[in-house]
């Protein structure tokens, strides 16, 4: 008993039957009903996206007996000797086998007498690329000027290896590759048909081996139910195509996303377990990041994207929780990794290094982010100059009354005269400064507009950051109960904006820093210049002293014995 393949028993009969060509269907059909019919077509696409199909129903609907018609009838002697290959005005000539000079010149001997039986004689020749230059040559006169009852097909995978004067001459058409949803349709469709049962994870999968050939997918799933008979699993067919499982994909994407080291390499051990090549993983997560990238770059990502219905939703979860930029880094490094696999021997080690890296990513935080929050902070700052009340903390009692740390340099001010303020500022901002240094090294910066045990308050220029600094309540509140504990009161610490040119305001601490190194600087250098050796240095040299440094001599103490 002699088995016809799915290949073979689906194939279309009608322009109707053609799947994922539209285009060319409808170019076709048009130009019947118009009587516009060309003398020669060219056929080009991938393999298996029917061609050579539309070559036989376009001859069908040329040499049909209720023709030409949009759609052959299929049930005339025309038709059916089309469909059989038995007609004798219809010849397929296999471009690869009848490649030399001789057989075109018995073609062009062939075309000068009329048909048989129908109206036309077409010829259909497949894999056309393959003839010599000596064979288009010699077809090139005839296809210039043919004889009005002949018709020429031509079909190929490569159009580039056609000369460009036999593509002149054609009218061509481009099949597209077939997309993956209308597959998994055409497939769900046969297998209700030939009465098995095939779930559509696996139907999809198959589909996916095909890489948009119907043809190469009908093989595939003839083989998966020649394995697998009536009823087909999903690991089965897994296993049988030796296709990474397409939850294993989302399943690392999700591992990456929540850096899980461990689990990462966990996944690495079951791809090698499982058989996968390392490159090819690493490619199948390429084109899952990809789709990452699609869908949060696109309102409608369904029409670019390969994937079954479910897969998508489950890869929209995931790129709602992640930034497009993340994204990107993390598809440069598969990129790279993939490029790496190529020349190297050692695939498990770049795969498993690239998805540790990707997991110990640090997240960047996007530069929209960051010019909004300096926007906000400049707004914050602009409001303070125009008036912004100051803002005031104060603590009912204090926390705690300890002893300041440093006892013998902070003595709290006996009253609030204005010299003893400022010796008492500087010891506060001393005493804060041992508690939490970064509110000390803010307080640096503050004048003390007022500092006794019953308010404090402290001003920094507008807009400045460490103004910015102390008005978020937390550091305001710790402020206040510092100062509390210092002068054992519960003071009102108040933050307040000023003129920075104002020079009648108390200064600060780094100020009086500032000062006391710029004048020990000055007296340094006076005293350089008034040493005799540096100062014949200079006049020899003609040179000006650029810069100074303090060396401070060690005293060695002896004892001495009597």
């Amino acid at each position: 008993m002699s088995y016809l393949v799915l290949a073979r028993k689906w194939r279309p009969q009608t322009f109707g039957d053609l799947i994922g060509q539209e285009h060319v269907c409808r170019t076709l059909q048009n130009a019947i009903l118009s009587g516009r019919v060309a003398h020669a077509f060219l056929f080009t696409g991938a393999r298996g996206v029917g061609k050579t199909s539309a070559a036989r129903i376009l001859a069908k609907a040329l040499q049909c007996e209720r023709g030409p018609v949009a759609e052959p009838c299929n049930n005339c002697p025309a038709c059916d000797e089309i469909t059989t290959g038995n007609s004798a005005d219809v010849f397929e000539i296999d471009g690869a086998s009848n490649t030399g000079v001789e057989d075109i010149r018995e073609l062009r001997e062939n075309i000068k007498y009329l048909p048989s039986r129908c109206r036309f004689k077409i010829f259909i020749i497949d894999e056309v690329h393959m003839l010599s230059t000596s064979a288009f040559n010699a077809l090139l006169k005839t296809l210039e000027e043919p004889p009005p009852h002949v018709k020429f097909i031509f079909a190929t995978t490569e159009p580039h290896k056609v000369p460009i004067t036999i593509l002149s001459r054609c009218q061509r058409f481009d099949f597209k590759r077939i997309p993956l949803p209308k597959i998994v349709d055409h497939l769900r469709t046969i297998v209700r048909q030939e009465n098995v049962t095939v779930s559509d994870a696996s139907l999809t999968a198959i589909a996916r081996k095909g890489d948009g050939s119907l043809r190469d997918s009908l093989s595939t799933l003839d083989q998966v139910l020649a394995f697998c008979g009536d009823e087909v699993g999903d690991d089965e067919v897994l296993g049988i195509l030796g296709v990474v499982d397409r939850r294993l994909l989302t399943e690392t994407s999700r591992t990456v996303f929540s850096r899980d080291c461990r689990a990462a390499l966990d996944i690495v051990a079951r791809v090698d377990s499982c058989g996968y090549s390392m490159r090819q993983f690493c490619q199948e997560l390429i084109e899952h990041f990809r789709n990452l990238t699609v869908i949060k770059v696109t309102q409608a990502p369904s029409e670019l994207l390969d994937v079954a219905e479910g897969e998508l939703e489950e890869i929209r979860h995931q790129a709602d929780a992640v930034t497009l930029e993340d994204v990107r880094r993390h598809l440069s490094i598969l990129l790279k990794a993939e490029a790496e696999m190529a020349v190297s021997g050692f695939t498990r080690l770049i795969l498993e290094l690239a998805l540790l890296k990707m997991c110990t990513l640090v997240p960047v935080v996007p530069v929209g982010d960051i010019l909004e929050r300096l926007k906000a902070l400049e707004r914050g700052a602009g409001s303070a100059v125009h008036g912004k009340p100051a803002r005031t903390a104060r603590v009912d009692a204090p926390v705690a009354l300890e002893e300041p740390r440093t006892p013998a340099r902070v003595s709290p001010p006996a009253s609030g005269g204005s010299g003893q303020a400022r010796e008492g500022w500087a010891g506060f901002v001393s005493f804060v400064a041992g508690e939490r240094k970064r509110l000390g090294a803010i307080l640096e910066h503050g004048r003390p507009l007022r500092f006794t045990a019953e308010c404090v308050e402290i001003g920094f220029p507008a807009g400045s950051f460490h103004l910015a600094c102390l008005e978020d309540e937390e550091s305001l509140t710790s402020l206040a109960e510092m100062a509390g504990r210092y002068w054992k009161s519960s003071p009102v610490v108040r933050v307040t904006p000023v003129s920075g040119e104002a020079r009648d305001l108390p200064a600060s601490v780094r100020e009086k820093k500032n000062r006391e190194t710029a004048s020990r600087h000055r007296a340094l250098e006076e005293a350089a210049r008034k040493n005799e050796v540096v100062s014949a240095a200079l006049n020899i040299f003609g040179g000006e002293i650029d810069e100074i440094e303090e060396i401070r001599q060690k005293t060695d103490t002896k004892e001495v014995k009597d």
